[in-house]
């Protein structure tokens, strides 16, 4: 079962870490900006920043000698999970990718969520997860709001139409951005009752 385990982080994580330098790489080739403009709109995007959060998981997991704390793999699992449902109910319909960016695109937005699902169903200790560690869960999403409301408000850009302070106003981006928390918590509470509801997988 260790072995099985260590193959799949591997081989999540080289799919994890392909996906986030094409996309990078796409993103250098078809910039308008400046190399390090670039470079900052890349790492403001709550997509990417998740899926290096999930590649660097999956990485550690590799040599199997890391074991992280009940519920990590679980917040690991909430946020690329609300990564893919607010890209598939709010963004997709907003652009049409085509060739090597439609691929890494789905990689991104689809494949990586539903691996690290597929993985959090098999080797998170899941009984052992707790309600009150929601809370703390929701400080990356905080933290992030608050970096891209001050960057957008000196540099202009906001990488999401629904936190676009330009264009909605501040009382409109921030009433979005307490449907996302509500969102956030309610999957996270999805999770952990899910959790208990399973028989350890390994």
């Amino acid at each position: 079962m260790r072995s099985s385990k260590r193959t799949l982080s591997l081989m999540f994580a080289l799919l994890g870490w392909f996906a986030i330098i094409a996309q990078l790489i796409l993103m250098f080739q078809n910039t308008e900006v400046s190399f390090l403009e670039t470079a900052i709109r890349f790492l403001s995007f709550f997509t990417i920043l998740t899926n290096i959060l999930v590649a660097l998981f999956f990485t550690v997991q590799v040599p199997g000698t890391k074991k992280f704390n009940a519920g990590t793999l679980t917040a690991v699992a909430v946020y690329i999970t609300i990564v893919g449902l607010v890209y598939q109910v709010l963004l997709r319909h907003l652009w049409a990718p085509t060739g090597m960016q439609k691929i890494v695109d789905e990689l991104l937005h689809a494949v990586m969520p539903v691996l690290t699902i597929f993985y959090w169903f098999w080797y998170e200790e899941k009984r052992n997860v707790l309600y009150r560690q929601i809370i703390w869960w929701l400080v990356y999403p905080l933290v992030y709001l608050g970096y891209i409301l001050i960057r957008g408000h000196f540099s202009g850009f906001y990488p999401y139409p629904f936190i676009d302070v330009a264009t909605l106003g501040l009382a409109k981006v921030l009433f979005n951005a307490f449907f996302l928390f509500v969102l956030f918590g309610f999957i996270s509470f999805v999770f952990v009752l899910a959790g208990k509801q399973f028989k350890k997988a390994h």
